[in-house]
């Protein structure tokens, strides 16, 4: 019974009997004929029985497994590798079926080997998850045939395993590894130069080429006898704090991720950079109520606190209120702060309702309102009309895009910063945004 469960016929089985039949039934004319088909069936029959004992005479004759990483990054490429190994005696091919989970909905994933005796292979692919939770990966079902090829037989490779997703980490560990080796500019990250110098005093060095002479101490100069000047640093500790919409509007989707992890992914860098640059990160998530508060901090902890309080962020597709977030602000913030804040706004009037809020927010702090551009509607525009009802189309889009470029305009009119990206730049833009405010002393 195990047997036949694990055996499969094929092609080349119903190809050579569908011609000894065709052959048989020619003999009814022609003698000769139907004694070749007879022929052929008993060396058919022989290469059957040899099939089998060459599939079956090793008890475990392929070895798989699959190896991941603990946890997925979200909206990333991730890499899933497949060893597997030959323990026949004679050389097989393989047809590799890898049980991913039903979120990728990769319904024809299948590889294909030919391994020599003993051979060992490895291979990999890549998964791109879109959504944050937890990924089943189920078995890995290998198919292994003879150099006859009339039958294949199936291999189960228990490899079952729940893998998390999480935002991304990927995306944060590459701009850290920039950060630190100070190739951002590699990645679009503007140099931006500072205006005249921050307050917070390092250390008296001696002059060398290329310092600002405005920074000269005359009186160590004079002490030493040779040119010194003030160095100074970037302030540091100041308070930056990711502020994440979680209302519907966020969860429009661009090129399969949702709005609101796009904004969870930039978050999670920006948290890392801020770190790195020895200011305290934090996060808020709100909705109908502010639901998730991780205070900002530059403790050696707090990108895991931060990563996982991102990874738990749902939606009750309800309507976000700034109020609640106002105030929450109020309760938790005690200085002055960086607020980057998440959010999609696809109409001027939309805004203006919470206008009252985001004034007061920028009250007490340095508020910047990051927006999403609709990229579809830009490439339609890009389009040429060909009709009256494409005329009316595009006609729509335009003020839906000018439409946002008010929004911009009607926060810059009453102070508030404001920042409108393509979903794909978002990171990008929002890091160029920090390191610009912060150039110019404005945190």
């Amino acid at each position: 019974m195990q047997l036949i469960r694990s055996l499969y016929i094929q092609r080349r089985f119903y190809y050579f009997a569908l011609f000894l039949t065709g052959l048989a039934l020619a003999g009814f004319s022609l003698r000769l004929l139907f004694v070749l088909a007879q022929a052929g069936f008993w060396v058919l029959l022989l290469f059957l029985l040899l099939d089998l004992f060459l599939l079956y005479r090793t008890r475990r004759g392929i070895s798989a497994r699959r190896i991941l990483a603990d946890r997925l990054s979200n909206g990333d490429e991730n890499p899933v590798l497949l060893e597997i190994g030959n323990h026949y005696p004679h050389p097989i091919q393989l047809e590799v079926i890898d049980e991913v989970p039903p979120q990728f909905q990769l319904r024809d994933l299948c590889f294909h080997f030919r391994l020599t005796s003993g051979e060992q292979k490895s291979h990999t692919y890549f998964l791109r998850p879109v959504k944050r939770g937890a990924y089943h990966f189920g078995n890995i079902n290998l198919f292994a045939q003879s150099i006859l090829g009339f039958f294949s037989r199936r291999y189960t490779i228990q490899a079952e395993q729940e893998v998390p997703v999480y935002p991304s980490y990927l995306q944060m560990r590459k701009y850290e590894l920039l950060a630190i080796s100070n190739k951002l500019q590699d990645l679009g990250i503007k140099k931006i130069r500072r205006l005249g110098h921050n307050q917070e005093f390092e250390q008296i060095k001696e002059y060398v080429r290329g310092d600002d002479y405005r920074t000269l101490n005359w009186k160590a100069t004079a002490r030493r006898g040779a040119l010194m000047v003030n160095k100074y640093q970037d302030e540091r500790s100041q308070q930056v704090y990711s502020l994440i919409d979680k209302g519907r509007l966020m969860h429009m989707p661009f090129h399969g991720l949702s709005l609101l992890d796009y904004a969870i992914n930039a978050s999670l860098v920006l948290s890392n950079i801020a770190i790195r640059k020895e200011d305290k990160a934090g996060l808020m998530a709100f909705q109908h109520k502010v639901q998730a508060v991780v205070p900002a901090s530059k403790h050696p902890r707090q990108m895991r606190l931060i990563q996982e309080a991102l990874y738990k962020q749902k939606t009750a597709w309800r309507e976000s209120d700034f109020g609640r977030l106002y105030l929450s602000l109020r309760q938790t913030l005690n200085q002055r702060s960086l607020l980057l804040l998440f959010t999609n706004f696809e109409s001027l009037q939309s805004m203006q309702r919470q206008l009252p809020y985001l004034r007061q927010m920028a009250k007490q702090h340095l508020l910047v309102v990051i927006l999403f551009e609709n990229t579809e509607i830009q490439t339609a525009l890009r389009k040429e009309a060909n009709s009256l009802e494409e005329v009316y189309t595009q006609t729509v889009m335009e003020k839906l895009a000018f439409e946002k470029k008010l929004i911009v305009k009607e926060l810059h009119r009453y102070g508030i910063q404001a920042l409108l990206t393509a979903p794909e730049d978002l990171t990008l833009n929002t890091i160029n945004k920090y390191l610009e405010l912060k150039a110019r002393g404005m945190i």
